[in-house]
């Protein structure tokens, strides 16, 4: 039986094509993944990180990037965007178009039921080769959890969890706070949620 051989796409070739798409895809060995579009809790919890973070870093060098900018782990070479990032110092980008970043601080990826195994386990390795990433923030949607994990000095990752609106989670390689009465603020929740 005759099979015709893969194809597989370059970077720059997705690149190409990325750049021009109505929506977005990640890239990783030579395939595009179109990614799902996402729930107004997904979108609101995203708002409101962007909002809290954008305060508390205004006069610091620190910029924070929701989920229209594209981050490349160079190390790996997955292409991906991130809920957001907070990109600190210099930013360094992955080529003259200045739309693929290569060195976030610190990453949050918001949860649902389809990509949760993913953010928290092979996309989580993907950022982990990330040389600039020292922390990396998991925020449940269907429920209040919060994982939040910070590179320590021998490489290892130390996880906090979180999943009372009373606490606050403390970035402190990026010195801001984060109360989870204002990542969930406005989420509307059902009776026995």
């Amino acid at each position: 039986m005759f099979s015709p051989p893969a194809t597989s796409l370059s970077p720059s070739g997705y690149l190409e094509i990325e750049r021009r798409a109505e929506y977005k895809s990640e890239y990783f060995r030579g395939e595009m993944f179109a990614m799902a579009g996402a729930s107004l809790r997904h979108v609101q919890i995203v708002s409101n990180l962007v909002s809290e973070l954008g305060q508390q870093l205004k006069k610091r060098p620190c910029g924070v990037y929701s989920t229209g900018l594209r981050l490349r782990v160079s190390e790996t070479g997955l292409y991906t965007y991130p809920d957001l990032m907070a990109i600190c110092g210099d930013v360094q980008y992955a080529d003259d178009q200045k739309d693929t970043v290569l060195n976030p601080v610190f990453i949050v990826e918001v949860l649902s039921e389809s990509t949760r195994d993913y953010d928290r386990g092979r996309k989580f390795q993907h950022y982990r080769a990330l040389p600039s990433l020292k922390e990396y923030l998991t925020v449940a949607q269907e429920e209040i959890h919060a994982e939040h994990w910070v590179r320590q000095r021998d490489n290892a990752w130390l996880l906090t969890e979180f999943g009372n609106l009373g606490e606050t989670i403390e970035l402190r390689l990026i010195g801001c706070a984060l109360p989870l009465a204002e990542i969930y603020d406005k989420i509307q929740w059902a009776a026995g949620e």
